[in-house]
């Protein structure tokens, strides 16, 4: 008797848990929420809107949060604007050479080498040619044109400006000056 009861235990517990098992649905969601998200709608028709979409554009003159507009076109009157007027608006307590140094490593050695001498693996590998040194004569670079290169790029250089934020353009900039400072001993 005690052996039939346990069959018919182990038969019905068998019977139960095989009839929840449907293969044509899934099993249960404890958190349907993140199984089925909502799906809202950006630009849906609104009446709250003179054009009826929700999606506007920012007004003429606004300025996102956490940037500065740069005030130097990207040409060669804007650069040689830089050039003349433009001065770091970090101090020299707030310049950190090591710092600079990493960013200038990351961003800028591949092609003009990690001392300056427009010796970077690119170069040498002949993938791109023509970086010239920091300390050519016909070059009289200084921060405000170093800075204006990262942020426009010049000739076969690309610009840096999504890279780099302002703070570490002027950093890359303020080490530069050092190699070049450096290069001409």
């Amino acid at each position: 008797m005690k052996h039939l009861i346990k069959i018919t235990i182990l038969a019905l517990i068998t019977v139960s848990f095989s009839s929840c098992n449907k293969k044509s649905r899934p099993n249960y969601q404890y958190m349907p929420n993140m199984y089925e998200s909502v799906g809202y709608e950006a630009y849906q028709e609104s009446n709250a809107f003179a054009n009826g979409q929700e999606a506007q554009l920012p007004v003429e003159g606004t300025i996102a949060r956490g940037y500065k507009p740069f005030d130097y076109k990207g040409d060669t009157d804007g650069y040689n604007l830089a050039k003349a007027e433009l001065k770091s608006p970090l101090d020299s307590t707030q310049i950190d050479p090591v710092r600079g140094k990493e960013l200038y490593t990351i961003y800028c050695g591949i092609c003009h080498g990690n001392n300056g001498k427009g010796q970077g693996k690119l170069v040498k590998r002949e993938k791109i040619l023509g970086v010239p040194t920091y300390d050519d004569a016909g070059r009289a670079i200084n921060l405000g044109s170093i800075y204006h290169v990262i942020y426009y790029g010049k000739n076969s250089m690309g610009s840096y400006a999504n890279q780099l934020n302002e703070e570490e353009r002027w950093q890359v900039a303020a080490y530069v000056m050092q190699l070049k400072a450096d290069l001409e001993k």
